[in-house]
């Protein structure tokens, strides 16, 4: 006999059992309303003095980037370095809720809703606009490389891989699995406090889960409404200069309140309806955009961009991953690490909706579909838009070339002015661009909804309602009160937040790994698994 194994991760807590039922909702008694006193009060501080929060948070934030840079470079590395080392360890072979668990949608579904909420609409707007800018040193270029030379093109796309390769989805995919590994196979909330049972145990249920939990909501809240207000702003900006609409705060209010109301009936028609449907419209969109792009554009020197990008990444991640001894600084802690720490703020949200559809999946099936199949698709994207802005470049063509990197949120509609069918690709562009901030307000909701309800995934229909027009109204108070000054001051405040959610991820790492451990040795006990 060998020896027998005790589940150490068994508890008696039950999903929604400190909820209270206000008005027919069904709300977990200390997340939400700590959560919606510090929201009010952080916005209404914002609002009254916009010029003095961006002061005081932009100058936290760029303390953290500047002191910790070191540290949120090794923790991405090792958040990398398990979710590779998961595809191949024999506990790949868990299947989250069981080994008899059937996923809850198709492949392509699935795989449709993680993407778009992971990172869809930052590659609408930087899939260009990043190239661009690190070809042409608009701030700082990669190991400090001359500007507009062909070294500048090769680094210029590997450090746009980097940004938006293995590292980010790596974190996300940290949060996700531990989220669906402790909900669906250890019955616990989804929410993020269950990720911690290994450290805290029972205690999680209390007050240290309830400040985790809250934590975790601001940062999704003010995550998603900075980035529908600046979203607004740039969708407003590219209408602006396809159709002389104008770009002020009147356009502005239009959009989210067009975007909140479609959000709205994403939420009504339910996650099948909703999320599902929107997200495969997302991958329709994209791929007629992306292969339109690729053969009506440049097609040989896109295809040879792809082939630098692959091998600039392949060559220099690991240089780009080193902290130390680095003379490129202002590149580095300008871009890189503030991209580290906006991808941890944002992993509660990304993570946890991640989770939320991915029941069925083994843990290897879910890293490669998280990890390594984005990877690919954001590389063959940015080869795609990247190669022909630069080839534009190259060639003296266009906007981008005469004028530079003027505006972030035109340059993509810039490289669109140089194909065929400019005014078709660029509404395409525009309805994409809207598309996504709707799936991102819908999941973001979706998420805040499940924590502020103790993890129950069932909770009324109102209150996602509620969560959705909570999100546009902040972005609309916070774009007419205090425009790009308060905007900013919730988007440093955000960014900010990464430092302890990167403890909080590192502990989930730890969590992860021993629960798996411990769930295969049940599982090879019972009989399920050899």
């Amino acid at each position: 006999m060998g020896k027998i194994v005790r589940d150490e991760y068994q508890t008696d807590y039950v999903a929604g059992q400190d909820n209270i039922q206000p008005f027919g909702l069904d709300l977990h008694a200390p997340v939400f309303p700590i959560t919606a006193i510090i929201v009010v009060l952080f916005i209404v501080g914002t609002l009254m003095f916009p010029a003095l929060a961006i002061e005081l948070l932009d100058g936290a934030k760029l303390q953290i980037i500047n002191t910790f840079d070191w540290f949120f470079m090794l923790s991405a590395n090792v958040f990398v370095i398990v979710c590779i080392a998961l595809i191949f360890m024999p506990v790949g072979k868990i299947r989250l809720g069981g080994m008899d668990a059937k996923p809850d949608f198709s492949t392509l579904s699935w795989f449709s809703m993680l993407f778009a909420a992971g990172m869809g609409i930052g590659l609408m707007f930087w899939a260009v606009a990043e190239p661009v800018a690190y070809y042409t040193g608009w701030y700082g270029t990669p190991f400090n490389v001359e500007p507009n030379t062909p070294e500048a093109l090769g680094l210029a796309m590997g450090g746009t891989m980097f940004h938006w390769g293995l590292h980010p989805w790596a974190i996300y995919a940290i949060v996700a699995l531990s989220l669906a590994f402790f909900s669906f196979n250890k019955n616990m909330p989804l929410t993020i406090r269950s990720a911690f049972f290994p450290l805290l145990r029972d205690k999680v249920w209390g007050w240290p889960g309830h400040i985790i939990d809250s934590l975790a909501v601001i940062a999704t809240i003010f995550g998603l409404a900075t980035s529908l207000g600046f979203g607004a702003q740039q969708a407003a900006g590219g209408l602006n200069y396809l159709f002389g609409v104008g770009s002020g705060i009147n356009v502005q209010m239009a959009i989210i309140v067009g975007v909140t109301a479609l959000a709205l009936l994403s939420v009504l028609r339910g996650l099948d309806g909703g999320v599902k449907v929107l997200s495969n419209i997302n991958m329709a969109l994209a791929g007629i955009l992306l292969f339109f792009i690729i053969f009506a554009g440049p097609t040989m020197s896109i295809l040879e961009t792809l082939w630098i990008t692959t091998t600039s990444y392949a060559t220099n991640v690991v240089a780009f991953s080193n902290p130390f001894g680095r003379d490129d600084e202002v590149w580095m802690q300008g871009w890189t690490i503030f991209y580290w720490a906006w991808w941890i703020s944002w992993s509660p949200f990304v993570g946890m909706f991640i989770a939320r559809v991915s029941r069925g999946r083994t843990v290897r099936e879910f890293i490669i579909a998280v990890l390594l199949i984005p990877t690919v698709i954001t590389a063959v994207w940015m080869s795609a838009f990247g190669g022909a802005a630069l080839e534009q470049i190259q060639q003296g063509v266009g906007a981008l070339s005469s004028e530079g990197l003027t505006d972030v949120s035109l340059a993509t509609f810039q490289m669109f002015a140089n194909l065929p069918l400019t005014g078709i690709i660029s509404f395409i562009g525009i309805v994409l661009v809207l598309v996504f901030f709707i799936t991102s307000s819908d999941s973001g909701s979706l998420v805040i909804d499940s924590i502020t309800a103790g993890g129950k995934t069932d909770a009324p229909t109102a209150q996602r309602v509620f969560w959705v027009v909570m999100e546009g109204a902040i972005a609309a108070v916070l774009i007419f009160g205090g425009g790009d000054d308060a905007l900013g001051a919730i988007q440093a405040a955000s960014i900010s937040a990464g430092l302890p959610f990167t403890l909080i991820l590192l502990v989930m790492t730890w969590g992860l790994l021993k629960g798996l451990t411990l769930e295969r040795k049940l599982l090879i006990q019972s009989g399920e698994m050899t």
